[in-house]
Order: C-alpha cells, then sequence, then structure tokens
C-alpha cells in the first residue's frame, strides 16, 4: 500500500479515486504544527533554532493517523501544493515521521506536485518524483521565522510606549503605512476650481458632435488654465455665433491587446472590480474550484493552482484554447502567434503557471448547474481571461480633427474633436478589464475626459476647410479630485507594484489589518482609524527603516534568493536581527512623553485641524488657555484632551477623540453644543465628544462626587441633526413600560451595554432597535420577556428556542447537518455541529454562499477550541483564535469559561489556506 498525503479533503476524496485501491491518499488538513504564540519559540542566541509544537487536537489526530499508516507503508508520497507553504506541508510532517520512528528502513519518500486536481496531471506527476526542495524549506523557515521575531519583538515595544495598541508585523505595518500615506495625501490636497469649454458644433449635412478648446493663439491650454467662471464667460462670448473651420483631420489605427491571463494578485484585484469580492474571498472560492467540484459523480478540479505570480501556459494549454477560439468564434479571432507573456510584477517568481481552466471545453454556461453562484462567476471570469490571452487584438481607428475660430476679441481659439471607432473587435468580444478608480470619477462626473485615449465616440466625417456651425458653446466647472483611497484592488496592485509581500498573503494581511482594528471597510475603500495612524506614525519616527517599502522589498528580494539557493537562510536573519536589535534597544529609555510629543508633531494635521481663520488649532476650545495634546489611556487607547487636564489650581476636563476632519460621523461637531433646556430640571441639554465617543449630557457637575446625567449616542444617529426632543428621550432612559401582570413589578426599556433591552427583575431581553425602546408596550413586553425565558439563554440571548436565523444555508454537503446564519451577541455568525464560525466583517450573512459558509466553518474547527472566553474584535464580535499571519497576537485578556467543543469527528480545511 502506498500512502500519498495531500492538504485537504476534497483533494484527497478526488485523488483516491485516480490512483485506486493501492493508494490510501490522507488529507493533512494544511500545516500539522507551527511556531507556539509564546516567547522563545525562535532562539537567535541559539543559531536562530525553531520550536514547533502540534498543540491543537486536529493536528494531533492527523498526524496519528498518518503515522499508523506509513508504518505499514510501501511507500510514501507526499503530494502537498506546488508552493513554499506546500513545500513546507511535506517537510513538516516528514520531520514528525523521522522523530517517531514511523518510517521502515528502506521506505522510498517521494515528493510529487501538479498543478491541476484532474486525473492526467495527477497521474503525470506520480510518475515524475523528486525530493523535497531544501532551498524552498528553507525560505519558508526564514520567512516564518522574521515574522515572528518582528512581531513578538515589536508588538511589546508597542503596547509599553503606545497603550492600547494591538500589533506590529514585518509586512503588516508596512502595508498600514501605504494606507496611512495616502489618507495623509487626500487631507493635505487642496482643490482647484478649473472651467471647460466644450462646442456643440455641426456639418453642412446637420450631422452634430463636440470639441473641446484646447488652445489660444496657438499655445496649448493645461487642464487648469482657465480658473473661474468669468475667464470662462468671456471665451463663451468670444466664440459663440463665431464661423468654425476644420483646419486638420488625422486618423490612426491602434492595435488593443489583450490581457494576460491571471496571477494570484490580478485575479484578486479583477474580481474585487467585476464581481465585488474581497481578497479573501476570491482566494476562497478559487480554492473550491481548484480542488474539485462533482461533474455528474466525477470529482474534477476546474481551474489549475491559485497561488501563483506566473503568467505563463503550458503548450498544451496553449493550443486546446486556440482551437476552442476557432471553434467559437471562428479563424480571425484567433491571435496570428503564439502570445508569450511575461511578469511585471517587482520579485515575480515564474515557476508556476497562471490560472486557467484545467480543460478550456469546459466553458462557463457548461458547468453553472454544478456551481453555486459565486464559483459560477469566478469560473467564468477565469475562462474569458485565458481565452482572451489568445485571442487576436481588437483594431480600433483614432480619429482627432483639429479646428480654428477666430474670436470677437480677435484671439484665434482652437478645438479639438476627438472620437474612435472599434473596426474589428478581437479579444473585446470575449473580455475587457475592470474600470479603474478614475474611469469611476469621470463616469460620476467628477473629473473631466479629456485625453481619455479610449473615448468611444464616433465623429462624422470631415475634411480640411470645411465649415462649421455652432449649436451651443457650454461652460461647465469642475475640481480636481485628491488621490482615491484604496480599495482591495488597489492595494494589492500597489503592493504587488513595490515587491511587498507574496500573493499568497495579501488576502490575510488586510484581514489582520481590520481585526486589529487598524482599518476599517468603508463603501469598498481602506479607511485607516485612528489607531492605525497612531501606530504608524509610531513606527516611522522610531523604526523608519523597517516600515521603509524599499528595504521591505529588498527583504522580499533575499527570502526569494534563498529558495533559489543563491544565499544562505541563516546569514539573512543574523544581518537582519543585528539592526533590527540595535534599533529595538535605542527605545528602552524612550518615555510615553516623548513619544506623545513626536505624534503630535507628525499628525498634526490630522489630529489638529487648520480651522481657516487664523487661530492656533491647538489652543483649548472649552479654557481658551490650555494646549491640545495627545494622551493615552491604557484601557482605550489615544484621545485628544487640554495640557490644563491634571492642572491643581484651574482643571479643565476637555477631551475629544482624535479626528475632527474627513467623513466620519462626528465631523464638523461642536463640541459643547447646547440642544435646549430640558423642562423638568431646567438645565442645558448639551452634545459633547469624549475619548469613548459623542454623548449628550444634562447640565454640569455640581461637585466632584456628583457627575451630570449623560447617555451615549446609539449607533446611527447622527450628532449634527439631533435634536432636543430626541436628546431627552435618550437622557430620560430607562422608560418604565408598565407593571407586569404576573406580579406587579415593573418593566423597564433601556439602552445597555449589549443594545436595547426589556427589563423584569433579574431578566433582561433583548428588543431589535432602540426605537422599540421608546415604543415598546407592556403585552410585547411581557411577550418578548417570556420568549426569553423559555429560550434559557445567555443574559441576553433569545436562546435556542428563538433562534434568530438570518440565512439557512442547507445541508453540510461533506458531513451533513444543517449550516445556519445566527445572529449573536456580538454580530452575525454560521453554527454547524457546535462550530460556530463569525461572518467576515463587511459581508452581508444574506451575500454568504454555502461554499463560503465550508470554508469558514473549516477554518474555525482547524484551529481548535478556544482557551478560554472568545476574545471581542472591533465591531463586538469575538475572536475565533490568534491569528497566523507576519503580526504577534494582541495582548492577551484573563480567560473565562470555555468556548463550545468542536464535535468530534468534524473535519476542517487545510490551517495553510485560513492563514492566506
Amino acid at each position: 500500500m502506498n500512502v500519498v498525503i495531500v492538504e485537504s479533503a476534497a483533494k484527497a476524496k478526488a485523488i483516491n479515486k485516480y490512483l485506486g485501491s493501492g493508494f490510501k491518499v490522507i488529507a493533512s488538513f494544511g500545516h500539522v504544527r507551527d511556531l507556539p504564540s509564546k516567547d522563545g519559540s525562535v532562539e537567535p542566541a541559539n543559531d536562530f533554532a525553531m520550536h514547533w509544537s502540534s498543540d491543537d487536537d486536529r493536528s494531533r489526530k492527523v498526524m496519528r493517523e498518518i503515522t499508523e499508516a506509513v508504518r505499514k507503508a510501501d511507500k510514501l508520497i507526499l503530494a502537498t501544493d506546488p508552493d513554499r507553504e506546500g513545500e513546507a506541508i511535506s517537510w513538516h510532517i516528514l520531520e514528525l515521521l523521522n522523530e517517531k520512528k514511523a518510517l521502515k528502513k528502506g521506505t522510498p519518500v517521494e515528493r510529487v506536485t501538479f498543478n491541476a486536481v484532474t486525473k492526467q496531471s495527477v497521474l503525470d506527476a506520480m510518475k515524475a518524483p523528486r525530493e523535497i526542495d531544501a532551498p524552498l524549506v528553507e525560505a519558508y523557515l526564514a520567512r516564518r521565522a522574521l515574522d515572528y521575531l518582528v512581531g513578538f519583538t515589536l508588538s511589546p515595544v508597542l503596547w509599553r510606549k503606545l497603550p492600547g495598541a494591538a500589533s506590529a508585523g514585518r509586512v503588516q505595518s508596512v502595508v498600514l503605512r501605504l494606507i496611512c500615506d495616502r489618507e495623509l495625501e487626500i487631507e493635505k490636497f487642496r482643490t482647484d476650481e478649473y472651467w471647460t469649454i466644450l462646442a456643440r458644433l455641426a456639418t453642412a449635412k446637420a450631422e452634430e458632435f463636440e470639441a473641446r478648446l484646447h488652445a489660444i493663439d496657438g499655445g496649448r491650454l493645461d487642464r487648469l488654465a482657465i480658473k473661474n467662471e468669468a475667464s470662462a464667460s468671456a471665451i463663451k462670448a468670444a466664440v459663440d455665433g463665431r464661423a468654425f473651420e476644420v483646419v486638420s483631420v488625422e486618423k490612426q489605427a491602434r492595435k488593443r491587446n489583450p490581457y494576460a491571463p491571471f496571477s494570484t494578485s490580478t485575479l484578486q484585484m479583477d474580481a474585487s472590480r467585476r464581481l465585488g469580492f474581497s481578497a479573501k474571498q476570491t482566494m476562497q472560492v478559487a480554492q473550491r474550484l481548484y480542488e474539485g467540484v462533482d461533474l455528474d459523480g466525477e470529482t474534477v478540479g476546474l481551474i489549475t493552482y491559485m497561488r501563483t505570480d506566473g503568467v505563463t501556459i503550458i503548450p498544451e494549454a496553449i493550443a486546446q484554447i486556440r482551437r476552442q477560439i476557432e471553434s467559437d468564434f471562428g479563424r480571425r479571432y484567433v491571435a496570428p502567434f503564439i502570445r508569450d507573456y511575461k511578469a511585471k510584477a517587482k520579485n515575480a517568481q515564474e515557476a508556476h503557471e497562471a490560472i486557467r481552466p484545467t480543460d478550456v471545453t469546459r466553458r462557463p454556461q457548461d458547468v453553472t448547474r454544478y456551481l453555486d453562484r459565486d464559483q459560477a462567476r469566478l469560473y467564468e471570469l477565469i475562462w474569458k481571461r485565458a481565452v482572451a490571452s489568445q485571442m487576436a487584438s481588437a483594431d480600433v481607428e483614432q480619429t482627432t480633427a483639429d479646428i480654428d475660430v477666430k474670436g470677437a476679441d480677435g484671439k484665434r481659439y482652437g478645438f479639438r474633436a476627438t472620437g474612435s471607432v472599434i473596426q474589428f473587435d478581437g479579444f473585446l468580444k470575449l473580455y475587457e478589464e475592470g474600470r479603474d478608480d478614475r474611469q469611476r470619477a469621470i463616469e460620476k462626473g467628477k473629473e473631466d475626459k479629456s485625453g481619455d485615449e479610449d473615448d468611444q465616440s464616433r465623429l462624422p466625417a470631415l475634411s480640411g476647410g470645411e465649415r462649421l456651425t455652432p449649436r451651443t458653446i457650454d461652460t461647465n466647472q469642475h475640481f480636481t479630485q485628491p488621490p482615491a483611497r484604496f480599495t482591495e484592488s488597489s492595494i494589492v496592485k500597489r503592493m504587488e507594484e513595490l515587491g511587498i509581500g507574496r500573493p499568497s498573503t495579501y488576502a490575510s494581511t488586510m484581514g489582520t489589518l481590520v481585526d486589529r482594528k487598524y482599518v476599517r471597510m468603508e463603501k469598498k475603500q481602506i479607511v485607516p482609524e485612528d489607531k492605525g495612524r497612531l501606530v504608524t506614525a509610531f513606527l516611522e519616527r522610531f523604526f523608519s527603516r523597517y516600515v521603509e517599502y524599499d528595504f521591505t522589498a529588498s527583504l522580499e528580494e533575499k527570502l526569494d534568493l534563498i529558495s533559489d539557493h543563491k544565499l544562505a537562510w541563516k546569514e539573512v536573519l543574523r544581518e537582519f536581527w543585528r539592526e533590527f536589535m540595535e534599533a529595538v534597544e535605542g527605545t528602552k529609555e524612550l518615555k510615553v512623553s516623548e513619544v506623545l510629543d513626536a505624534l503630535n508633531d507628525l499628525l498634526g494635521p490630522h489630529i489638529f485641524p487648520d480651522k481657516g481663520d487664523g487661530s492656533n488649532p491647538r489652543t483649548c476650545p472649552k479654557c481658551g488657555i490650555g494646549t491640545l495634546s495627545l494622551k493615552i489611556s491604557r484601557g482605550n487607547g489615544a484621545f485628544v484632551g487640554c495640557s490644563n487636564y491634571a492642572s491643581e489650581t484651574s482643571p479643565c476636563r476637555y477631551t475629544r477623540q482624535l479626528s475632527q476632519s474627513g467623513d466620519g460621523p462626528d465631523s464638523g461637531l461642536v463640541d459643547g453644543r447646547v440642544l435646549g433646556v430640558d423642562p423638568t430640571s431646567g438645565e442645558e441639554v448639551t452634545i459633547r465628544t469624549g475619548r469613548f465617543g459623542t454623548y449628550l449630557q444634562l447640565g454640569e457637575a455640581k461637585s466632584k462626587d456628583e457627575k451630570p446625567k449623560r447617555s451615549s449616542l446609539p449607533k446611527g444617529w447622527d450628532p449634527a441633526t439631533i435634536d432636543i426632543e430626541r436628546a431627552l428621550m435618550l437622557l430620560n432612559l430607562p422608560r418604565e413600560v408598565g407593571p407586569h401582570p404576573e406580579d406587579g413589578e415593573m418593566i423597564n426599556a433601556g439602552l445597555g451595554r449589549y443594545g436595547p433591552y426589556v427589563q423584569h427583575g433579574k431578566r433582561y431581553a433583548n428588543v431589535e432597535s432602540i426605537e422599540d425602546v421608546f415604543t415598546i408596550g407592556i403585552n410585547r413586553a411581557v411577550t418578548v420577556l417570556a420568549e426569553k425565558a423559555a429560550g434559557k439563554g445567555g443574559r441576553f440571548g433569545r436562546g435556542q428556542a428563538q433562534r434568530d436565523v438570518l440565512k439557512d444555508l442547507g445541508e453540510h454537503p461533506e458531513f451533513g447537518g444543517k449550516m445556519e446564519i445566527l445572529n449573536g451577541r456580538y454580530g452575525p455568525y454560521i453554527s454547524h455541529n457546535k462550530v460556530f464560525a463569525n461572518v467576515p466583517r463587511g459581508k452581508e450573512p444574506a451575500e454568504v454562499t454555502s461554499a463560503e459558509a465550508v470554508l469558514l466553518l473549516a477554518e474555525r474547527a482547524a484551529k481548535g477550541p478556544s482557551k478560554g472566553k472568545p476574545k471581542k474584535t472591533s465591531g463586538g464580535k469575538p475572536k475565533a483564535a490568534a491569528d497566523k499571519t507576519d503580526a504577534a497576537p494582541a495582548p492577551r485578556k484573563a480567560a473565562a469559561k470555555s468556548a463550545p467543543k468542536k464535535k468530534a469527528g468534524t473535519r476542517s480545511a487545510p490551517k495553510k489556506d485560513a492563514a492566506e
């Protein structure tokens, strides 16, 4: 019996069928061991010794199964994925088997790789075994050691010097800097007004077209040349009603060539632009397409391996693609030569093929019925891009007409009309790449499209000397736009351009930044949180070398050289560690006050924006004497406070959150604004900002021991528009609903830590919204409380009898049992057989597919049971387990009661898949 090790259950099931009864295929479910999340897992003083551990039950169970099978095996075949992580998994398994002395003397060990889960690919791979690639493993070890050492060395420095910070990481922190630098560009941007002149002209045949003013007296106008309405109106008056004459007409033929087939990064970009997928979602769906789907009883991988930065396709596949093009579109649409592509990305490793269909004759419309909606859409995108890459170029005729008019003011004004016509559509018949941020801005009318090469308007036939009649002369106002915030698509593109990280880590890096509350997703844009900006400013000031783009890219190049056997991995570690520790040692005597002074300077434009009236933006708005400065709260991070905050003679308690600019919920809020007077007490009701957000306050403190009544603003309430009536409704909570009919004890409705509720004695039950708190009657309140009692759930839960099911996902395709999305205390989560996985942040529950749910559940199960009470992440959701990315875990809090254990026998997906 030959034992074959792969990574996932889906691959094991398919490959077992391909190989037959003489083989036993076992899934490792990703990595079987890892560096423990504690100090000492890597020892620089001991020649960078690395101490691995298989702590979770799943890993131990898998290794027991593999060990028992290998003891009886005639041959061990390691068939994990064909990349660095796959090579590392094979190496780890072999190391553990050798430690256990599980391999009989003389038992052959082979390493095989295949790029597609198809019968032919697997059988061909079995005929070409090799040994484990030692340099590739060394590159993995170096990368893993670096990520661990940076995270577990730099993060404690952050915790000591910048309380409230979560973690730092080798790649994570550099990507965060990219996002924060872009935000700073946006904040510093100053909008310029400019105007354009557009003439609608007609030929003698009454054919109309538009031409744009581009020159005056022979001098070309730049985009901002016409600065105001007065100038634009003067030009309009000068040319309106005058004789326009065509000076020249130039026609130019050009070709548009197809795009290269997808690599990991370009797939993530285009799936984001065209399908609205996050990078993580793209990789999850692609994983399912690669591992195989059931086609009439046969499990077949539909695409090749999806973690690659190569853009080449093997000759056999190219030949098949070209035959398919001729069959579907005709000979003319086949490129006259075989197109050979080269990766443009910095540090690209082209050892693997591009992402393509395993069999191009499986057209999207032929397999859609076997796939869920997301799988079908992504497969169609991959199929079209791969096929289009070998199609003929599109032929485009571009026409430029220059038109002259003598103005009433004696000046000569030059207008230009451009248009293009697609003479032959070529690859455009099948595929065109998604549109970028600038194109969307043009479509929305925010920016003029002068100079846009892809103007698809058609011009009438024009000739030199032809007279034209002006129909209208329009003046149009425009404003320059700041750089667009990064989207997941554009940040991946920028990371690739700079050579930061590897394609397989892009999704997990973004996930870590969101989980750490360093950034948030807002209308698909990545917005840095204040916490993220503080961490970036700290690192730029005190660890600038380690967040430099060139340094990070050069380190990636060294890691790639290790995999090419051109550098010794431990030598790279020694060089890095020596310089890194010098930087860490330099911060030991650094005081928190020195850190805050530096951050005040670095973040001044963001924290203390110019008021525009010439006054000092750092003068305290409450006392008028003190100076505003960053302050640190160990439990809640940074806030802005008055320098007289702790003054014994004239204390000023003014505080606010960091950001007072941009488009956040508190933007433009005047702290201390009076909303009105409470008719009962006669005291003023004011709206204020503090370190914890916006709140309402009734009156002022009468003594140190007697605090005024306050109420936080519920989510969704706009502080700029709240009125006195709504404010008093909040300040008067809890509200008495009425006596309970059974015991006469009062039922109250209020707003608490876990949201709106009704309360009877010691029993609490959530209600749907804050509006219910103000409107709920006695009958409904009694019913809600009764439902809570019947459910026997947690304090604020509805219990199992009244679960809030947001979506029924059907049966688990592999293990059976219902999968559901439930509304939990900390947000929506997926439930299956006592395994619970959070719905990804920014993802609507209704959008989660069954395939995604299976992967999320497997990812959660792979991490094993929680070591205590689930931690909260941004948005209040519980954190399932420590992230296995390039960052150290956030500071741990005290553990409470254990989370539910995974049901015995439940399998899980590879850890590598979850991490990447």
